[in-house]
């Protein structure tokens, strides 16, 4: 009934894979463990246990629906980092099929349990998208099995949803990805620029236009090839990865571009491997009749949760990330409908003076990966994802009445708390708590060839208006309450 379902001409494409989600699930959860309690723990900027008083299991699954404490927390991340690292190092498929199901099920339970009590801190695409494929991951079976067919294409139709997904909505959204002039900004304006942003962003405006025409012929257009006959899809699988790998190499977006660039592998067949590796899957391939009935029923399921995804896709009025249900699975995507034209960025300042003066001498709080000191080249963070970085980047569009994490983020700075400044790269005030501490608006772009020569400066930047006037302690007592 099933025949055909099942093959080896995918196992050195589900490799790559399995062992491929190991490392971002590795990833996440190390993001997660060094940085969920300081932003949603106990005493976070948006603590966790008075969001989960409010919902519901049913609205966000999870195990910390029945339980939350930071120590509790510290065993789920850690429970999850050890499972990351036996599917990266193939422990994970030493055993029958029980065992693999059983630790990429947990892999997926686990982490869907961080996303649903992560409110904004959580809100991104790249967690339905890990989510999703973690899931899909409980499928693919250990390598002694054949390659079920069916998963392969359950990935490609994933990788479908995020490329093109991402292609309509640029093209539904801001002008200027029409007119083929995103680029000429957006390099400069990401959320959180590389080492090389800033050379991408001084390439000629010819080759402006280039990048962006070649993205839409990949989101487009060679997207749907990844469905037709081989070798055709492994070209086009090669076509998004090295789509992809342009995007990894010219900023940081967590895992987002990483994890694509991996899933687009279930376009690859062994027959293109061969012509550069060699290499033999196990002679003898179990295929049990069960497992390939439990494949069968997955894609009936997929078929039908793809629906609502797919009518998002042809509408107008196309939501951009968006789950269908709780458990994050077939999703929508798509990233950047619309493109910041100027780059604001919120410095935070410190002061340990008893009054504010003229005199007074403020000092300026260093983030890891969002820009601050002018002289600072941009580091390199992905597939590792800074959150509060990021989130600063949206604070900076808002006015600060919208953002009450960010009030509780000043609160947290007066106090000296640890657990929040570790989240920053430089605390100028280890020794001593300030007593008052304000923020300002910037607007930063990138130094030219000839300002960087006179300058050293990466980034320049002009002075806009006050964010957050001084505050103290007192003055936030009913937050710091």
């Amino acid at each position: 009934m099933f025949e055909g379902l099942y093959q080896a001409d995918y196992w050195f494409s589900r490799f790559i894979i399995q062992r491929g989600l190991g490392f971002i699930y590795l990833m996440a959860f190390l993001v997660a463990f060094n940085q969920f309690r300081p932003l949603l723990g106990e005493n976070g900027l948006l603590p966790t246990q008075r969001f989960l008083g409010q919902t519901t299991f049913r609205q966000f699954p999870g195990l910390f629906q029945f339980h939350y404490s930071d120590r509790f927390f510290g065993w789920v991340a850690g429970s999850g980092i050890f499972l990351s690292l036996l599917a990266l190092s193939g422990i994970s498929d030493a055993g029958p099929l029980w065992v693999s199901m059983l630790i990429w099920f947990l892999l997926w339970a686990l982490y869907m349990s961080i996303v649903n009590a992560g409110q904004i801190f959580y809100g991104y695409g790249w967690e339905s998208l890990l989510l999703e494929a973690g899931f899909y991951a409980i499928f693919l079976g250990p390598l002694h099995y054949a390659s079920p067919l069916i998963m392969i294409f359950l990935l490609r139709w994933l990788v479908f949803r995020v490329e093109f997904g991402a292609g309509l909505i640029k093209m539904r959204g801001d002008s200027c990805w029409r007119d083929l002039t995103c680029l000429n900004y957006h390099h400069e304006t990401q959320p959180q620029p590389n080492p090389l942003s800033r050379t991408f962003h001084n390439l000629p405006e010819w080759m402006h236009k280039f990048e962006t025409f070649s993205n839409h012929v990949v989101q487009l257009g060679v997207i749907w090839l990844l469905f037709a006959p081989q070798p055709i899809a492994s070209y086009a699988a090669a076509l998004i990865v090295l789509s992809q790998g342009y995007l990894i190499i010219s900023g940081n977006y967590a895992w987002l571009n990483w994890l694509t660039l991996l899933l687009a592998f279930s376009g690859f067949n062994d027959g293109f491997f061969h012509q550069f590796l060699q290499f033999s899957p196990p002679e003898e391939l179990l295929t049990p009749l069960a497992f390939q009935g439990l494949t069968a029923a997955l894609a009936a399921v997929v078929i039908y949760l793809s629906i609502d995804p797919v009518k998002n896709m042809i509408s107008p009025g196309q939501r951009m990330n968006a789950s269908f249900n709780n458990l994050h699975l077939v999703n929508t995507y798509g990233a950047f409908g619309s493109v910041t034209k100027e780059r604001r960025e919120i410095v935070v300042e410190g002061t340990t003076d008893e009054t504010i003066k003229d005199s007074t001498e403020w000092k300026e709080y260093e983030f890891k990966g969002k820009p601050g000191i002018t002289e600072r080249t941009p580091p390199q963070i992905a597939p590792y994802h800074l959150r509060l970085d990021w989130q600063m980047w949206f604070a900076a569009m808002k006015d600060v009445r919208s953002c009450p994490w960010f009030v509780n983020l000043v609160v947290k700075l007066l106090q000296n708390q640890r657990y929040v400044t570790s989240l920053l790269k430089r605390n100028p005030f280890n020794e001593k708590a300030p007593n008052y501490i304000r923020a300002r608006l910037y607007v930063y772009r990138f130094s030219s060839t000839e300002e960087k020569r006179k300058t050293g400066k990466i980034w320049i930047r002009e002075f806009q208006h006050e964010y957050m006037s001084p505050q103290s302690l007192d003055d936030l007592s009913t937050v710091a309450g």
